[in-house]
Parts: C-alpha cells; structure tokens; sequence
C-alpha cells in the first residue's frame, strides 16, 4: 500500500507538471491573440504540437483587407477643447468570448493538482508509517525528515508562486498548486512538531505550544500569499494547538494570551483580504475558548482579559465603519459586526452569573456595555447590538434578583479590597448605582438617536433598547428589594419615568418626519403607559391592578385620538387582552377577600371599572376607524359588562361564593333577565354602530338566553321536575323566573323584527308566548298546590281553572292586537286559543266531570263566537276595501 501510494505521488507530480506547461502555452497564445486584435493585424502564431489546433481566421479580399479611409479629425480650440475631448466615447476592445472549462480541462488542471497535493501529503504520512513499523529509522531520524519534508514542501510552494507571479500572463482558472504545496507543507510540519511532543517526548509542553502556534501563525501569513483555503487551515490549526497540547497545571494567562495573539492575527488577516467568512470563524472558534472552562474558580483574570481583548480586536478590525474595520454602508445593520461585539458582550454576562455578580466582573460588564454604545453611536454597523446589550443587562439583574440566596452575590475567594462581604453591602450598592448607569444611558442614547440615520431600523434599535431596559431594571430591582410587595418609593420611580417617557413622546411628536420617528414615538408612548402601569402595580394591592391596567387602555384610546400613533391603538388593544387574561387567572379579583356585601364589593370595582374603561376607550378608538384593536376592545368591555353581572348574581345568590355549584331558579332566571337585557341593548346599538362585534355579542347573548331557558328553566331549575319551593302567591321566583323573561324576550322578538331574518324574530316571540304560559299555569298550580309544585296530583277545579286562563289570555292577546294593531299578537291569540281548544276537547273532556265540564265546555265556545264577532265586525270591517263610485253595490 506505501509503495502504491508513492507510486500514486509520483504520476500526480508528472500530471501536475504537464498540466503546468499546458496552461502557460495557452496564455502565452492568448496574449498574442489580445494583441493581435488590438492592433488589426493578423496574429503571429508560436509552433506547437500538433494537439492544439490554430485559429481559425475568417478569408477576406483584397478589398476587405484594407482599411476604410478614417476622416481627419475636426479642429477643436479654446475652453470647448477639453469637453469633446471627454465626450469623445472610447473605442471598446473586444474581449474573446469564455466558454466553459471542458472535463479534460477540469481533469487536467484541478482535479489532478488537488490529488496530487492529497497524495503527496499522505505519502509522507505512509513513508513515516512505513519506516517505523520495519524499523529503518530512528524517532530522532523520523522527526528530522519530516521537518526535512514539510520544509522541501514549503519551499517547493514559494518558488513556484514566484514563479507564476513573474509571468505577465493572466492565469487561467487553475486550481493553486503553490497554495497546495504550501498548505500539504505546513500540515507536514504540524504533524511533525505534534509527534515529536505526544509521541516521542523530545518537546516540553511549553515548547510544542510555541512552535505549533508558530507554525499556525505562519500558516495564517503564508494565507496573504496564497490564498483562503491555507487561511481556513491556519485559523483550524492555531484554535485546536491548546487542544492538543495538555498540562497537569494549565496557565490560564498563557492561553488566553495565545488566544488573544492569535485571534488578533486571524482578525487583521480577514481584514486585509475582506474575507468575512474569516472572521466569523474566527469568532466562533474565540467563543469557544472564552466559555471554555469559564466555570473554574480563580480564572476571573485571565477570562475577563480574553473578553476584553476579543471584544476590542473585534471592534477595531471586525466592525464595519469603526476604526480599522472594512468599508460600511450607511444606515445599515451589518450582521457580521453586530454578532462579533454581541458573543463578547453575551460572554461577560455568563462571567458575572458564573462568578455570583463580583464586582469585578460587574465592573467589566459595565465597561463593554459602555464600549458598545461608543461603538454602535460611530457606526450604524454595530446598531443590533445594542438591542442584545439591552437583553443582556435585563438579564444579569433578574437572574440576580431571584437569587435565594443573597451569600452568592460575594465574589468567590472573599472580599476584595473595598468591597464590603455582605450581599446587602457591596454588591447591592454596586448593582444599584449600575442600575441607575444603564437606565440613564439607555433612555437618553434612545431618545438622542433620533433622526441621527437615513435609515429607519437604526433609531428603532435605539429607541426600543432605550424604553425596555429602564422598565425591566425597575422590576428587577423592584422584585429584588421590594420582594414584589408594595412599595411607594418604587411607585415615584415609576411615575418619574412615565414623565420622561411622555416628554419624550411629546417631542418626537412635534419635530419633523424622520426615518423611524412614528415607531420610535410609539415606543416612547407606551413605555410612558408601562410605566403608569407599574407605578399602580407597585402602590396598589388586591385588584388595583386590574383596574389599573383597565384604565391604562383607556388612557392609550385617548391618547391614539389625541396622537394618531397607530401602534397606540394596538396597545390598547394589548392592555385589554392582558386584563382578560388576569380575570381568567382569579375571577374574584381579589381573590378571598372580594367581601360578602351585595352588589358593593371588590366585583364591582374589578368588574365594573375595566368595563367603562373597555366601553369609553371603545367610543375613543372608534372616532379613527373600525379596526382589529377596537374589536378587540368592543368585545372586552361586552365580556367585561356580562361577567359583571353574572358574577354578581351568583355572589347575591350564594352569600358571596360565586364558586358554588348549585344553581336555583332565582339565580338562573335572573341570569336570563340579564342576557336578554343586554340582546336588547346590542341590538340597538348595532344599528348605530354598525359594529360585527356588537351584532356577534346579540347572537351569542340570545343563545345563551334560550339555552339557560330550555336547560334552566325547564330543566334542572323546574319546578314542576324538582323539589323547589315558591314561596308566596303572586309575588314569587316564579315572576323572575318566567314573567319578566317573557316581557323581555317579547321586546327582543320588537328589536330585531325588520332587522334580521323573520324566523329569528318569530322564535323570539314564541319563547315569549311559552315563557308567559308557563308562568300562568305555574302560578295556578302554586295556589292549588302550595310551595311545592311537584306532586303527580290534578284537581278537577285546577284543570278548568287552566282553560279560563289560557282562554282569558288568548282574549288578552286579541284585544291588544286589535287595539294597537299587532298582527304577531292577533296570531299569539290564535295560537292560544287553539291550545286551549285542544285541551278541552282532549284533557277536560276525558278528566272532569259533572259542572266543570259542561262550564268548560259552554265557556270556551261563547268565546269562540265572541272571537267570531270581533274578528267580523271590527277587524274585517277596518280593513275591507270600499266599492267603486260607479259600481252596483255603491
């Protein structure tokens, strides 16, 4: 196999260097070809073999032969000289057309080179193989040739880039082979220096670090001359050298100082050569060794030092714009330079929650954030990280201040010189005033980068960073210190941010249209309502902050009037959901303490507010438009309005308790009263509005009204099927039940006739018509039966007091339709007294018997013929058309 594989070596080399030539005959006949067509004279071929084949050259004449006679130029003087000189267009040369490299082309002058680069390395790698295992050679011997190897390699690359950068002819596309031969050299020497110290022992740790590191770092220069692919390999080779070399007492120091040279090289490398793949390589390979062992006590120097340093080498040759750095567009977020700075940001926040928030690694926090808001304010580049800058602070003080244990805020190793050793001493005035630093430093950088860029995004990163990170440290030193109880100092902080927050918005409002200030002013908008939010939030307790949040949105319907921001009117929108979501949370409120006091308890205020906040924000939001954010108001306050009411219901019903599972016949019907009610209210207001959200709030309140009837009243609440007392004659749950629900749903039926489709309606008023029935026969039964209505038991004077007064009801209903007129309420009777027909001739006929029939009998028929009369002599006579004037009946 060793000897195929030199055998391999050696035809690559003969291929490769036959190739070579090739390529420099064919540039050598392509300058000549140039020439020749610049000049107009026929190209002078040099010999060749025979394989290539010469131009073809079209046949002329003697007449095409010879040039066109060229008109002399016209005389051109004075200050017009130099115009037509530049006006005078120039003549293009034309350029031989590319065509696509042939597979003998491909074979022939890549393929070749990179196996034969691939071959000459392992074969190295199979002659050291071979020489150890027959014992030829000693391991002195064997490390001596192959540096002896890697040099001849390195040698052999340089001699023959020089030799290709001394021709004049441009190359063709040709894979490398001096880039090949310096990186199969260089890979040579690594594995060389790597076995003398693993494999041998001839180099301490100390010295194989520094030569493989050298020999990294000379890979990463050579990469100047050769290209990216001996750049890939020495950024690859300088990273994975502290891998390689192991020590039982590792200096931290002499690592990072390493990596700091090395990144510092790899940097200025993709600078000179804008190879930003480099550089993002670079930085995930410097990511690696900054969080490696990052945990170990006492290494807080060395990791602070590569943090700082790799965050400066980043800003200086890495951020586009800045210093050193490559060319930057203007107004433009360059990812590149943004994630350079934000994986050294990211990496001084896990070094302050790995070291328990010291204060030295507070410190160099601080100072990179600093360092980034210097940077970002020079260069539009490095705008985006300020936005993880702003996330990042949020997230050291929160994770400090659910700490359980206030012990580990102290540095590890004790107190330092000046640092109290207490939790509550040093390292909470530390993070105070650091607290109070970022959330200055980010609402002013905020609001002072307003109209400073062409573009849009970049002072909506400011802007965004500079509302969010003041609010989130007020709640993170408010959950610290406060412990989430309520706190007034913390309520003034919140209130003197809400003013600065709102004399930003009022500003911005008032300068003129700049890229991003409609956002950005939106932004300062509602960090202004936040703000308000969480100065009731820490002042207030129980269900304050419900209302609090309740009247937040109705503050930002009005302030989306007065200030047509459109984001406001989401926010209004945002802040409704919000609430809903805490009813869903505790529907009480105040959870046990909501009192028992009817109708005036913390229901009332935590019901009662949101819904005239939800309803006047409503009216407000509705005066620019009919969007998804008022809908989604409209159907809180509806939600809001219900839940009041019902709540309230159950909590008079069951002594406070609105959890309980019974349900009476009081509770339920006065929760039909209450739907049917508000029906009647949407449907009226449905036509002013014109709103979908009131028309769907009708709907589904009449559902809900006509399911509690059928399952409620006639159902789990009846009583005629359950064991429910009715406690008086007339004025009884019997009224609230069934009468009341009846009037109601008749002027429901009123509402929507015309409206909606006649079936609806007609429903409507057939629940009506059943509902008062109902209540008419239960109030018979209840003076016949007393409080319990549910006994299998039928007097006969019961059965005809039954027909007398449904008959008397169906009259009832004929007079009021004859009086107003109402032909619903004509038919109402007609249906009425067909029921009480029915009955008659099918229950009283077979059940009563001697007076009571007969008088059931001879009562319903002169009310049958009374009926007949009114019908011929009022109804009929109104409405019959009169004759015509010259007819026989006039």
């Amino acid at each position: 196999m060793e000897f195929i594989a030199v055998v391999i070596a050696i035809v690559a080399f003969i291929f490769a260097r036959k190739a070579i030539n090739r390529s420099q005959e064919l540039n050598a006949r392509l300058a000549l070809l140039e020439a020749s067509l610049a000049t107009g004279a026929r190209p002078s071929l040099p010999p060749s073999d025979a394989s290539v084949a010469p131009p073809i050259v079209p046949e002329t004449t003697a007449d095409s032969e010879r040039p066109a006679p060229v008109p002399p130029p016209l005389p051109v003087s004075g200050r017009y000289e130099e115009k037509a000189a530049d006006a005078a267009p120039e003549t293009p040369v034309a350029q031989p057309p590319q065509t696509a490299p042939g597979l003998e082309e491909r074979l022939g002058t890549r393929w070749v080179v990179w196996i034969g680069g691939l071959t000459l390395a392992l074969g190295g790698v199979f002659l050291v193989k071979y020489s150890i295992e027959a014992g030829l050679l000693g391991p002195g011997v064997r490390v001596l040739l192959g540096a002896l190897f890697a040099l001849a390699l390195l040698v052999t690359g340089e001699v023959a880039r020089r030799k290709e950068s001394l021709s004049a002819i441009a190359p063709l596309p040709i894979a490398n082979i001096p880039a090949i031969l310096t990186a199969a050299g260089t890979a040579v020497a690594f594995a060389t220096v790597y076995a003398a110290y693993a494999l041998y022992g001839f180099l301490s740790p100390p010295v194989a670090f520094v030569l493989l590191g050298a020999v990294a770092l000379g890979t990463l220069a050579a990469a100047l001359l050769h290209g990216p692919a001996l750049a890939g390999l020495g950024v690859v080779g300088a990273f994975v050298t502290p891998v390689l070399v192991s020590s039982d007492k590792p200096d931290y120091w002499a690592l990072y100082i390493y990596i700091a040279i090395v990144t510092a090289a790899a940097f200025g490398l993709a600078r000179i050569r804008l190879w930003r793949w480099l550089a993002v390589t670079t930085i995930v390979f410097g990511a690696f060794w900054m969080l490696f062992d990052i945990a170990r006590p006492h290494t807080l120097g060395p990791q602070a030092f590569d943090i700082i340093a790799s965050f400066a080498l980043s800003a200086l040759l890495v951020v586009a714009g800045f210093m050193f750095g490559p060319p930057a567009e203007q107004g433009r977020v360059e990812p590149v330079s943004s994630i350079s700075l934000g994986v050294f940001l990211f990496g001084a926040a896990v070094l302050v929650l790995i070291n328990n928030h010291a204060d030295p690694a507070m410190i160099v926090f601080t100072l990179l954030v600093a360092a980034t808001f210097a940077i970002a304010w020079r260069a539009d580049s490095a705008t985006g990280t300020v936005g993880a800058a702003a996330v990042l602070v949020f997230a050291v003080f929160a994770e400090w201040a659910i700490r359980a244990n206030p012990d580990l805020a102290v540095a590890p190793g004790g107190p330092m010189p000046g640092i109290g050793p207490r939790a509550d001493d040093g390292s909470i005035s530390m993070h105070l005033t650091t607290a109070a630093g970022f959330a200055a430093a980010f609402g002013a950088a905020g609001f002072l980068a307003q109209g400073r860029s062409v573009s849009a995004i970049i002072p909506v990163i400011w802007a965004a960073a500079g509302v969010f990170t003041p609010l989130a440290l007020l709640v993170a030193l408010y959950a610290r210190i406060a412990h989430l109880d309520r706190s007034i100092p913390f309520a003034i902080i919140a209130i003197a941010l809400a003013g600065a927050f709102a004399a930003a918005t009022e500003i911005l409002t008032k300068r003129e249209a700049r890229p991003g200030q409609m956002i950005a002013t939106a932004l300062f908008a509602t960090g202004t309502l936040a703000a308000l939010a969480l100065a009731f939030t820490f002042a207030l307790e129980k269900g304050w902050l419900t209302i609090a949040l309740a009247l937040m949105s109705l503050g930002t319907a009005w302030i989306s009037m007065k200030r047509p921001i459109p984001f406001l009117r989401a926010l209004a929108a945002v802040l409704a959901g919000i609430v809903v979501l805490r009813v869903g949370y505790e529907p009480r409120i105040a959870g046990n303490d909501v009192g028992t006091t009817p109708i005036f308890n913390w229901l009332l205020l935590g019901y009662g507010i949101p819904a005239a906040s939800f309803w006047l924000g409503s009216i407000f939001l509705r005066r620019r438009g009919d969007d998804a954010p008022l809908r989604s108001v409209e159907a809180a306050a509806i939600l809001f309005t219900v839940l009041l009411a019902f709540t309230e219901i159950r909590h008079y019903i069951n002594s406070g308790d609105i959890y309980s599972r019974s349900s009476s016949l009081i509770e339920i019907g006065l929760q039909v009263c209450v739907a049917l009610a508000m029906a009647i209210g949407l449907e009226r207001l449905r036509v002013r509005t014109g709103s979908v959200i009131h028309n769907i709030g009708a709907l589904l309140l009449t559902w809900f009204a006509g399911l509690a009837i059928v399952l409620g009243l006639f159902g789990i609440a009846n009583p005629l099927m359950r064991s429910i007392e009715i406690a008086g004659p007339f004025f009884n749950p019997l009224i609230l039940g069934y009468a009341i629900p009846a009037i109601l749903a008749l002027l429901l039926s009123y509402a929507v006739a015309g409206r909606r489709v006649a079936a609806y309606a007609n429903t409507i008023a057939a629940a009506a018509l059943v509902l008062a029935l109902a209540w008419i026969t239960l109030e018979i039964r209840r003076l016949y039966h007393g409080p319990f209505l549910n006994s299998f038991r039928t007097f006969d004077a019961e059965q005809y007091t039954y027909s007398v007064a449904w008959l008397v009801f169906g009259v009832v209903l004929l007079g009021i339709g004859l009086l107003l007129p109402s032909q619903r309420a004509r038919l109402a009777s007609a249906v009425m007294i067909a029921v009480t027909i029915l009955k008659v001739f099918l229950i009283d006929m077979s059940n009563l018997t001697g007076a009571y029939r007969a008088f059931s009998f001879i009562g319903l028929g002169l009310v049958l013929v009374a009926i007949g009369w009114l019908y011929q002599r009022i109804l009929f006579r109104q409405t019959k058309t009169p004759p015509a004037i010259n007819s026989p009946a006039a």
